[in-house]
């Protein structure tokens, strides 16, 4: 079974297969995340999180140089008044949310480079898997704002030190082999060929277990988080009142124009 939704230039799809479901984001702008897919993502994960018939969840992006770029950077341009920032913001909240209390596990496949967000991502799924061109940086402070909604989630599986040390480099691209080290990621391969062969084994492993043992495991490794759903909103506050700063918004004009 395929689900696919669309929105004006990006899509989510679901492919569901036995008792492993594959959900894949993608956006023109190297995957950066709107408010709109942020949204779908969430209520996909939501909806495949309740259903006790998959034992297993795929994140990932398509494309091959980059999983995702974090925020999308004409959105946020377009962000004029705090209630619209912590609104955007707090989409990310939405989807680290909805991995965490998912009865299954949620599997990461990091093919590329991921960026500000997408960080928190990675850190916010259950297991993760990577080839050795997923580089990672928290490039936030760079811009005028933080990486407050998904630092509790990085913490949380890289330790404070780590999350210091990008947050404080945010032009600092980290490889792969210290993403693995740090506990980003749980598998590193060479090439995504062998990156996926050992996803596939994975998850076939895992479709297996007890879907009653493997929700036991899930909330086990999540003890100490129920206080994310108010914890991650009131961090897409601040960010929500940075990103309309004037020296943000210079700091992000000037950016778009060195882009363009």
């Amino acid at each position: 079974m395929v689900d696919v939704h669309r929105e004006k230039s990006g899509t989510v799809t679901t492919e569901v297969n036995k008792k492993v479901a594959t959900v894949t984001f993608y956006h023109p702008a190297h995957n950066a995340l709107p408010s709109s897919l942020l949204s779908q993502l969430a209520a996909v994960i939501r909806r495949l999180g309740k259903n006790a018939n998959i034992h297993i969840i795929i994140l990932q992006s398509e494309g091959s140089k980059t999983f995702c770029a974090g925020a999308n950077f004409d959105e946020l341009l377009s962000i004029q008044d705090k209630a619209s920032g912590t609104a955007f913001f707090s989409g990310f909240a939405h989807v680290i949310n909805a991995i965490r209390l998912a009865k299954q596990p949620v599997v990461g496949r990091v093919q590329g480079k991921a960026i500000g967000g997408a960080v928190g991502l990675a850190a916010a799924c259950d297991y993760c898997f990577a080839n050795k061109n997923a580089l990672i940086k928290l490039s936030e402070l760079s811009i005028g704002i933080g990486p407050f909604v998904i630092a509790p989630a990085i913490a949380r599986k890289l330790g404070l030190n780590a999350l210091t040390e990008l947050s404080f480099n945010p032009e600092e691209f980290k490889s792969a082999e210290w993403c693995l080290k740090k506990g980003l990621f749980h598998s590193l391969s060479d090439t995504t060929e062998q990156m996926d062969n050992a996803i596939q084994r994975f998850c076939e492993s895992i479709a297996s277990y007890s879907s009653a043992a493997l929700f036991e495991i899930k909330k086990t490794l999540w003890q100490g988080t129920d206080h994310w759903d108010t914890l991650l909103l009131s961090q897409a506050e601040i960010s929500g009142r940075l990103v309309v700063n004037k020296q943000t918004k210079a700091i992000l004009k000037k950016f778009k124009a060195k882009t363009n």
